[in-house]
């Protein structure tokens, strides 16, 4: 007995997922997705930055503006030898549909283009228009991507109302947690200076190690906010600490250490980076410091599109989601500082960047009468 033909959907997600875009290569998937967006009547500007594709869509003159927002790159794979379906060879497996992507995010670009074809056919003529922001540029540095596009919209003078990113925002079932907001992301990295010498003569060296050592444990052990009913509370990670010649002998003369904080709308990054450089001199350090302010906390607080796509996921699927801040970054911190409401929804994120990378395939066709139905409450005219 043949094997049922894969649904609108997952025939189109399978499509995405055997291009090779691995970051910042979209490898044909934007080209897929401008195709059949003109078919149903959206005006598509590409948009090239650098070495990234991007594409601007829309469709409709006037009114609110809702944009789905994703990306086509995805993270390398490791070696192929690892995975038990080769992963740009998308394939169902045990009710799962398998390969790079397939969570994170080419399953959710599926389920919005599927979508917004389904709700253009029964709504023609809608209130208000639809657009899409594709980038290749994610999972990479992510200078000439979302960030881009959303410099070339401001110049244009569009404004997006409303915005759905189709990060993998589920954790145990399908629409179970909603992103209404992100935490900030402010990285430092940090050089001791001390002097090098031989470990029998430490009063003739100054061991950078030791040094840094009671700076870091009043930094890891600081609080640095109490969070508010959005955020947790803000925190601070070592990443990285790298010292030493690789001879037992030698105190070195230098440490080299990377740390973060994700912090939360009750401290701000100018705040972060005084009460750290306070605490470094304090401790009488020669060191220097750079910092790397990669997005800005944001929060959507209930209101008109994060109450449409909790109807729309209850309304569908019986689940009642959870709104959350937590995670890491998102392409929602470039937007939202537009002014535009902004949430995250897509499938379960267990598998994301692993090996056998997988989402259930019948998610995906859930996630698109979500998506559908968000549309409707919307935008139905």
């Amino acid at each position: 007995m043949s094997n049922p033909a894969p649904s609108p959907t997952l025939e189109l997600a399978q499509a995405l997922i055997s291009r090779q875009s691995v970051t910042p290569e979209d490898a044909g998937c934007q080209t897929l997705m401008i195709e059949r967006l003109e078919a149903i009547g959206f005006t598509i500007y590409p948009l090239r930055f650098g070495d990234v594709d991007n594409f601007w869509a829309v469709r409709g003159e006037s009114g609110p503006l809702l944009a789905f927002a994703g990306h086509t790159d995805v993270v390398p794979t490791g070696p192929e030898s690892n995975w038990q379906h080769p992963p740009f060879n998308p394939i169902i497996d045990d009710g799962y549909l398998c390969g790079r992507g397939a969570a994170d995010m080419k399953g959710s670009l599926a389920s919005m283009l599927v979508a917004c074809e389904d709700f253009v056919a029964e709504h023609p003529n809608h209130n208000g228009r639809i657009a899409f922001l594709i980038t290749s540029d994610e999972e990479g540095p992510a200078h000439n991507g979302t960030v881009k596009v959303v410099e070339w919209l401001e110049q244009q003078g569009k404004k997006i109302d409303w915005c759905i990113v189709g990060e993998p925002s589920s954790t145990e079932v399908l629409g179970d947690v909603i992103k209404n907001g992100r935490r900030g992301s402010l990285g430092a990295e940090l050089t001791v200076k001390g002097i090098q010498g031989h470990v029998a003569y430490p009063h003739l060296a100054a061991n950078p190690i030791h040094l840094a050592a009671p700076v870091l444990a009043e930094l890891a052990s600081s609080e640095w906010d109490q969070g508010n009913q959005y955020f947790p509370a803000t925190t601070f990670q070592i990443s990285n600490f790298n010292s030493g010649t690789g001879a037992t002998n030698v105190i070195p003369g230098e440490a080299h250490i990377v740390f973060n904080f994700r912090f939360s709308t009750e401290v701000t990054e100018e705040q972060l980076r005084q009460r750290t450089e306070a605490i470094l001199q304090k401790h009488g350090l020669e060191y220097d410091l750079t910092w790397k302010l990669s997005g800005q906390p944001f929060i959507t607080e209930e209101g008109t599109l994060v109450d449409a796509v909790v109807k729309a996921v209850a309304e569908t699927t019986g689940t009642q989601p959870q709104l959350s801040t937590s995670g890491g970054t998102s392409d929602g911190r470039f937007i939202a500082p537009t002014g535009a409401q902004v949430v995250e929804l897509g499938p379960v994120n267990a598998t994301i960047h692993k090996v056998d990378e997988r989402v259930r395939a019948s998610d995906l066709d859930q996630l698109t009468k979500v998506y559908c139905q968000t549309l409707r409450n919307l935008l139905a005219d």
